[in-house]
């Protein structure tokens, strides 16, 4: 009798190759007879691993879907074992075998152990926080003192987790080795990391009083960060190493400082470039004069020139944002727009008539 594969995943004909490895995945997670401790699921996740063996292997899915389960009569399966040959075509010779290949990557995840050979020593969670600093610092720089809370390394124990004078012994779970065989389906042998030593090989004999083994403390901590001048609005600075603890014989994580730049009445970042906008009355659009514009470096003299129209465009050199990945400053761009007023006194029009008849 034809079996369903689609049906033993609970996918549709129609699923894509990654529907049907979550599917797979999570099948397997919730019938592997290891994880529930439970052996009346083993034929289940056979069955589970059988379908997956099957439509996760495309030129297998396509004979699949032509002949049904009957293409394993045809060579496509090979046979009984509910693994295919994609792990070096290893026949089933009854009992326990020994392979030349480690499942720790595929079965890590429902032991919550490692996977591959030499499993990695945890490593501390990264630790993110925002800093608030003004337009002016964030053009020319500036240092700040955090103060956090987060896991710092023991200190009395130097982050090994153990007491003072004291060594480490044998771990008795793996008996030094680092890592536990299990035997799968009664067939294949899988080798994890241990659960007790963490891949280590040995154990603390007596913890530490302060840490009580875990190699970190909960504490405050003060940490200089240097912000460099050009840094943008919403840039981070990566600081390695000063995140938290990942415990005994782990490395720490790093600290990213998230920078904001608050916002400055009459100045507007662009690049490397701040714009400023300045109103100045036709009087001086038409007959040119002075005006003092505000830098972050102070105010400066500015020379309009007469006959200036709308919207005309100022550089001050050197006047901008430092350049964060190169030398020099980008420059401040002044914008005039010429204030026509809307009232104006009898006089005023009058001698506006005159002027216009000077034009005529």
């Amino acid at each position: 009798m034809s079996k369903d594969y689609y049906k033993t995943l609970g996918v549709d004909k129609t699923a894509s190759e990654a529907d049907i490895k979550t599917a797979f995945r999570k099948l397997a997670h919730q019938h592997h007879p290891d994880k529930n401790g439970n052996a009346g699921n083993g034929d289940k996740f056979k069955e589970i691993n059988e379908a997956y063996q099957t439509l996760g292997n495309k030129d297998k899915r396509a004979q699949y879907d032509q002949f049904g389960s009957a293409y394993q009569d045809m060579g496509g399966a090979g046979g009984g074992n509910p693994f295919g040959q994609g792990f070096g075509g290893f026949s089933q010779q009854g009992g326990a075998q020994n392979v030349d290949f480690d499942l720790g990557d595929i079965f890590g995840s429902f032991f919550g152990g490692g996977g591959g050979r030499g499993a990695r020593s945890p490593r501390g969670q990264d630790v993110q926080v925002d800093v608030d600093i003004s337009l002016k610092e964030a053009v020319f720089g500036t240092a700040q003192v955090l103060s956090l809370r987060k896991q710092n390394s023991c200190e009395p124990c130097k982050g090994t987790g153990a007491d003072k004078g004291t060594a480490f012994e044998t771990c008795k779970t793996c008996n030094g080795a680092g890592r536990v065989t299990t035997t799968i389906l009664g067939q294949f042998q899988t080798q994890t990391a241990c659960p007790d030593c963490r891949g280590k090989g040995q154990q603390i004999k007596t913890k530490c009083g302060q840490c009580h083994g875990v190699g970190y403390m909960d504490e405050n901590a003060d940490i200089k960060v240097e912000i460099p001048a050009g840094i943008d609005d919403n840039q981070a600075i990566r600081l390695a190493g000063q995140g938290n603890s990942g415990g005994a014989g782990s490395q720490p994580g790093d600290l990213y400082v998230n920078v904001r730049v608050k916002p400055e009445t009459g100045f507007e970042r662009q690049g490397d470039d701040l714009i400023t906008k300045y109103k100045i009355p036709f009087t001086m659009a038409a007959l040119g004069g002075d005006i003092q514009v505000k830098t972050i470096d102070g105010e400066v003299k500015l020379k309009i020139p007469a006959g200036t129209e709308s919207g005309k465009k100022f550089i001050l050199k050197n006047k901008g944002v430092t350049r964060l990945r190169a030398n020099g400053r980008g420059n401040q761009v002044v914008q005039v727009t010429v204030n026509v007023p809307t009232k104006l006194s009898r006089k005023q029009k009058k001698l506006l008539e005159e002027l216009n008849q000077e034009f005529e």
